[in-house]
């Protein structure tokens, strides 16, 4: 019998969050499948049907979807009407009480949230969460669940210096407090990634400390009227979308990582993926003591945030930055930080937790002795 197929359906269109992780997947299981992959476009409708031409041409014995989402989850539940094909669904969210937090969506808009997260729960032969606590929260419901978190290649993303980037936003002589992600403006709690930074910065006038914001989004427009209406356009960079290649140079100008998860189901579930990629380029990292970050950081990394929205958040992370600079060489935590990154999250790593969930999926189906080798042996090819 020969190398299993296997389809992986990314629920994000090339270059998205979910097609670097499927990318990073395939490129350290190619030599245990033949792997088809498809992206999601634009549309639900033609999605879902360009991903299911695809399950109908390529047959595969097992489909493994990248993010729980309408299209590639309906399109995975279609085909299994006709075949045996196994179905994986990897999911960072409860998307329910994730939608439900944010105010994003009416109550139609809930209530098929809802309904696609028990469809999802009800066709997948695996659940792959990307937390502990997820997985603890969902151990009593009779799902056959696997932890795979948000990963990092620990050999593109390390501590670097970019020093054309230090003189471009003016940061010599600066502490760099900066954080990376999605800037999307909750309307419910009139909040969004990256306020408490602006909170931060405006606690600690009196310190020689810059804030660092990558990223974009619906918020990032009030993020930066806040900062004028403040006068700390001269305090806080807003570089903006940055493509996933060039991040390390800008992580590793970040003296200080910021990771806020909100301590509510939500944020309780995720790993988050900007975690990994601090740690791996050695950042000292500052994280609510929420979810995977609380499992895996040091004491000295973990904020306390109670609840959704924390009003007293920024002050007690304005407070433990200042602390880290009264006390000189604090935050050189570069080697342990890699530590972590490679311990926890490394693409090397999980590639062989993603293998044995095939396994369990599709057991007897491994035919060539190369698809026989140990999960431990997994080994991403070496870049040139």
């Amino acid at each position: 019998m020969g190398v299993p197929r296997v389809a992986f359906l990314v629920n994000g269109p090339p270059g998205s969050a979910m097609a670097i992780r499927a990318a990073s997947f395939q490129e350290r299981l190619a030599n245990h499948f033949r792997i088809a992959v498809a992206y999601r476009s634009a549309g639900k409708i033609g999605s879902i049907m360009r991903f299911l031409g695809m399950l109908i041409r390529t047959r595969p014995a097992a489909c493994y979807v990248f993010d729980m989402a309408f299209s590639g989850v309906v399109a995975a539940g279609l085909y299994r009407c006709l075949s045996r094909c196994g179905i994986i669904i990897d999911t960072g969210d409860a998307i329910y009480e994730l939608s439900k937090s944010t105010g994003n969506r009416g109550r139609v808009g809930l209530w098929l949230t809802k309904l696609l997260e028990r469809f999802s729960l009800a066709v997948c032969d695996r659940l792959v969460v990307r937390s502990h606590p997820h997985a603890e929260l969902l151990r009593n419901t009779g799902i056959q669940v696997r932890v795979v978190p948000d990963g990092v290649d620990t050999r593109q993303f390390s501590p670097r210096t970019d020093t054309e980037l230090q003189h471009e936003y003016q940061l010599d002589g600066f502490t760099v407090v900066g954080l990376l992600g999605s800037l999307i403006w909750s309307p419910r709690w009139n909040m969004c990634y990256g306020s408490e930074l602006i909170d931060v910065i405006d606690l600690l006038r009196d310190l020689p400390v810059k804030g660092m914001i990558v990223g974009d989004g619906s918020g990032l427009p009030r993020l930066k009227k806040e900062c004028a209406e403040r006068g700390l356009e001269d305090r806080i960079v807003f570089v903006g979308r940055i493509p996933y290649p060039k991040l390390p140079a800008y992580i590793s100008r970040m003296d200080i990582a910021i990771s806020t998860q909100t301590n509510d189901v939500p944020g309780q579930v995720r790993t988050t993926g900007k975690l990994p990629l601090y740690l791996a380029c050695g950042r000292f990292v500052l994280a609510t003591e929420v979810g995977e970050a609380a499992r895996v950081l040091p004491k000295e990394m973990l904020v306390r945030y109670d609840g959704t929205k924390d009003p007293d958040y920024p002050a007690r992370l304005a407070s433990r930055v200042r602390e880290l600079l009264g006390r000189p060489g604090s935050l050189d935590r570069q080697t342990a930080a890699v530590a972590i990154a490679k311990a926890n999250f490394d693409y090397d790593l999980l590639a062989s937790r993603v293998l044995d969930v095939f396994r369990e999926v599709i057991p007897g189906r491994f035919g060539t002795d190369e698809a026989l080798l140990p999960a431990e042996g997994i080994r991403s090819t070496p870049r040139h």
